[in-house]
């Protein structure tokens, strides 16, 4: 659905027609209201359909932006929701300036987050896998009282015995698709080189770790003082970070968040560690003074959120050459 809102601030704000989501109705739709010389902005929120669009608008020469669904203007009491009332609010808004524009990949980017979208159904189909496997064992009344999922414990689950044959063949088959699993995951995982993009579209670390969702929320009341991570931003890549800040743990003796972070700053060069530190807004400022030993997601976090301020810090000194 199409809505054209006119110039001025009480311009006409009406309804134009539907149209097919082709380029051919697209670029047709251009030249239509381009007829009589005026000037045109085009948006559109974003979907499914990805940034065809836009990039195709922006190659004829108009301008285009795709909006952010999230931060579009609402009205508390608004609960009615139809494609013509959504594109006449579009244009008005749009008219208005009141649109938050997200950031439109090129082609590569683009590439990068299918592989990054393909990695985590990867990890999702292995927990799958695993539970279904943990819960066939139980319902046979295998028992398994240590962690699970190390060396021990594919040993422990290789030599169980039943008295049916059955049983057997079905453990055979989860302990395999748990195996393929895992090798689909870690062969999506060392071919994803970058899974951020371009980190100059952010102006401090301060966006990179909200886009990661790895900065803390507080609720203060009083002398409370209650903090945890937000969780928001993008969720397909938080659980990576979370990975590779888990990579850097210390062995498992007792550890807070600021004494990992502040014994990997003394580990660092002297010529990166004033931007990494600058950056990254440790734990020593979001964890309100953590007890002794913190707990391991705590301190994971933590280390992750570090990560990604000395990333940026890195990204803004070494220049990638193109290829």
């Amino acid at each position: 659905m199409v809505a054209v809102a006119e110039g001025g601030r009480r311009g006409e704000v009406r309804e134009y027609r539907r149209i097919a989501n082709t380029p051919t109705a697209v670029a047709r739709l251009a030249r239509q209201l381009s007829r009589d010389g005026v000037r045109l902005r085009f948006c559109y929120e974003a979907g499914p359909c990805g940034y065809g669009i836009q990039r195709q608008l922006s190659g004829l020469g108009y301008e285009c932006v795709v909006v952010a669904p999230s931060l579009i203007p609402k009205g508390a009491g608004d609960r009615v929701k139809t494609d013509r009332r959504d594109a006449a609010s579009l244009a008005r808004l749009n008219r208005a300036g009141e649109l938050t524009a997200v950031w439109v990949p090129d082609a590569g980017h683009e590439a990068m987050r299918d592989l990054v979208r393909a990695r985590l159904a990867a990890v999702q189909a292995l927990c799958r896998a695993r539970q279904q496997l943990a819960g066939f064992r139980l319902r046979q009344g295998r028992h398994y009282g240590r962690p699970a999922w190390t060396k021990l414990h594919r040993r422990w689950l290789a030599g169980l015995k039943f008295e049916q044959p059955v049983p057997h063949i079905v453990l055979e088959d989860y302990i395999a698709a748990v195996e393929a699993a895992e090798v689909r995951r870690d062969r999506l995982t060392a071919q994803i080189e970058t899974m951020l993009g371009d980190l100059s579209r952010f102006a401090n670390p301060r966006q990179l770790m909200a886009y990661l969702g790895l900065v803390p929320s507080e609720h203060s009341s009083g002398t409370s003082i209650k903090t945890r991570r937000s969780h928001q931003g993008r969720q397909r890549h938080r659980p990576s970070t979370a990975d590779r800040g888990g990579l850097v743990l210390p062995d498992s003796r007792p550890a807070s968040a600021v004494s990992c972070c502040s014994a990997r700053r003394r580990s660092r060069g002297r010529s990166v560690r004033p931007p990494g530190r600058r950056s990254c807004g440790s734990a020593r400022g979001t964890a309100s003074s953590p007890a002794p030993a913190s707990p391991a997601n705590v301190v994971t976090a933590a280390i992750a959120r570090e990560l990604a301020g000395f990333l940026w810090a890195v990204a803004r000194q070494v220049t990638i050459p193109a290829g």
